[in-house]
């Protein structure tokens, strides 16, 4: 009997450290995987050809620079739009950076950037890096198009208290919710999202600009995408 118990210890005992031996080397492999390089970055810009009057409440008769592909530096680079005052985003210049401005929007936007070199594969230690702000309650999410056209939004909250911070966003960690293109209304989860093909990427306000001043709105300035690219 002493004999079956040494034995039985002994296979408990390889086993416990087989198994050992596999997990650390998966978090050995996983740490050893590198950081897609940059894919693009977008810095915004302010367009003569841009000068217009948003049609917001919060607005006045002063011009303003809206948003539209003028905005847009980077010629591999696709500007979309999303939510039916999104037109009323405005692009303004703050600490030295230009950035778009949701205060004069009067309804939940969703910004986003495609690249012209082919879907984005998401996975992994991709990232999307940007310098925001919000204030008021206001808060920004990740927002993704899949390849089928499915507009997506993540669960990940950001929030920066009125003042301008470099924020980043990984894909694979958080929850994501089907986003309606016009309303941007926030529908039903997606189970198991394949982020290895992504159209778009950007962030969204779910809820309308509250005006100047001491309101509830967000900057969206610089912008960078870590990733790789699969052909369309």
């Amino acid at each position: 009997m002493l004999l079956k118990s040494r034995k039985k210890i002994n296979l408990l005992t390889a086993f416990t450290f087989t198994a050992f031996i596999a997990v650390s080397i998966q978090v050995f492999a996983q740490d050893q995987e590198e950081r897609p390089n940059l894919l693009f970055m977008e810095n915004w810009h302010q367009s003569e050809a841009a000068l217009g009057k948003p049609m917001s409440s919060h607005a006045s008769d002063n011009e303003y620079y809206l948003v539209g592909q003028n905005a847009v530096q980077n010629n591999d680079l696709e500007l979309g739009l999303y939510g039916y005052s999104s037109g009323d985003i405005t692009v303004y210049e703050h600490e030295g950076r230009i950035d778009l401005w949701t205060g004069l929007a009067g309804s939940p936007v969703a910004v986003t950037l495609k690249s012209g070199l082919g879907f984005m594969d998401l996975r992994g230690l991709a990232r999307m890096r940007a310098i925001v702000r919000t204030n008021n309650l206001h808060s920004l999410h990740p927002v993704i198009r899949f390849a089928d056209g499915t507009l997506a939004v993540g669960s990940q909250s950001i929030q920066t208290g009125g003042a301008f911070l470099s924020i980043e966003v990984a894909f694979e960690n958080q929850d994501w919710f089907v986003l309606d293109p016009e309303e941007v209304s926030v529908g039903g989860a997606i189970m198991d999202p394949d982020l290895s093909r992504i159209d778009e990427v950007g962030l969204a306000n779910l809820a309308p600009g509250g005006g100047h001043g001491f309101a509830g709105w967000s900057n969206i300035s610089t912008v960078e995408v870590f990733a790789n690219t699969i052909l369309r």
